[in-house]
């Protein structure tokens, strides 16, 4: 299905759709959303653009193997934990730092690390599956 409207429209379907999914991943500890659904949205995104375009654009676009990008989230979710072991607590207990920002109080938390390794591990994984599936087809 490569309509030329097709074609046209999915780059800014698929801009529009990782915008949100990074909006629902950064909401998700406080309303419903987080890394999974986020990343389920970003993974469609690229699915589509796939459909639309090709694998070879899509392989272009994302810089690095669907798999090291899982990697690298799983790495990160690992990661995560460590900070409350290194205070002595029970591994994966929240830890927040705040910090002034322009007039404006940021806070960071290690859940909010967690949902990003959730998020890269899977778009890593249903984008490395989506792709292998479209360049089977493609032959």
């Amino acid at each position: 299905m490569r309509t030329i409207i097709f074609r046209t429209v999915a780059p800014y379907l698929t801009a529009l759709m990782v915008l949100f999914s990074i909006f629902v991943l950064l909401r998700g500890h406080n309303e419903p959303g987080g890394g999974f659904i986020g990343g389920l949205i970003a993974a469609s995104a690229l699915a589509i653009y796939g459909i639309a375009c090709g694998v070879a654009p899509v392989r272009r676009a994302i810089v690095f193997h669907p798999m090291s990008i899982s990697a690298f989230g799983l790495f990160l979710s690992a990661l995560a934990g460590l900070p409350s072991l290194l205070l002595h607590q029970s591994y994966m207990t929240s830890q927040w730092i705040s910090f002034p920002f322009f007039d404006v109080e940021v806070d960071l938390s290690t859940p909010m690390v967690f949902d990003i390794g959730v998020y890269l591990v899977v778009v890593g994984a249903i984008a490395s599956i989506a792709l292998a599936l479209e360049e089977r087809e493609s032959d």
